[in-house]
């Protein structure tokens, strides 16, 4: 079982910046691919950026290359989603999600990929 926490959301000015963080309890963390995704209101869940297992590999949706940035710290059993240049087309609740990928470099894209859910937490890009 894996429990997963994501704090750091907030309000925030457009052009601004937030970083989430992940915290995940369990044992084996290095053994999952992680993923953040997002829902705005009246939308479906959708996903942003994801870390393989290794962190050596990620993948994001394209309306967030170049903006955003995942990563990963096995020792802490955290990831993070760094969020530059927001808009307010970027405000929507956002979650981590973890998934037991074979491959050690994959990236997940996909919601039924992922096994396990954080809460999510609100960002607020105001205009």
């Amino acid at each position: 079982q894996v429990q997963l926490v994501e704090s750091g959301g907030g309000l925030v000015q457009a052009g601004g910046s937030l970083r989430l963080s992940c915290a995940a309890s369990v044992r084996t963390f290095s053994m999952y691919g992680m993923g953040w995704f997002r829902q705005a209101p009246g939308k479906e869940r959708e996903f942003v950026g994801g870390i393989s297992r290794s962190g050596g590999s990620t993948y994001y949706v394209d309306s967030v290359k170049g903006r955003f940035t995942v990563s990963r710290d096995n020792a802490k059993k955290t990831v993070y989603l760094q969020m530059n240049s927001l808009k307010p087309e970027d405000t929507a609740v956002y979650y981590c999600a973890a998934g037991g990928f074979y491959s050690a470099e994959q990236v997940g894209s996909k919601i039924v990929e992922y096994e396990y859910w954080g809460q999510g937490t609100q960002v607020t890009v105001s205009s």
